[in-house]
């Protein structure tokens, strides 16, 4: 099984992604989305709103199992990071791998 935490970091660094709830809500509406990654630990409803919207877009969510500040720091970013959206998985299996 592949790591989860290297595969982002290799989709960010290679690839296009989104950071932000509302980047990431923009990018499923709009259909660039590939994938959606949301930190396990987010405050209120952003993990189901994001969920439902990516449910009714047909788009993968992966949940990262850590902080915002956990997801930013594997992301390579001095910011936390609740949302993730993969728009271009560039040299990533990301989005081919199954993650637990």
């Amino acid at each position: 099984m592949a790591d989860l935490s290297n595969d982002i970091r290799l989709a960010v660094d290679s690839g296009k992604a989104a950071f932000g709830v509302n980047r990431a809500s923009e990018a499923i509406l709009s259909n660039k989305a590939k994938m959606v990654i949301v930190s396990s630990k987010n405050k209120g409803d952003r993990l189901s709103d994001i969920q439902h919207l990516a449910k009714i877009s047909n788009i993968r969510v992966q949940v990262f199992e850590g902080t915002p500040i956990d997801l930013g720091v594997v992301c390579g970013k001095p910011f936390s990071v609740s949302v993730l959206s993969i728009l271009d998985a560039g040299n990533s299996n990301i989005l081919n791998e199954e993650y637990k």
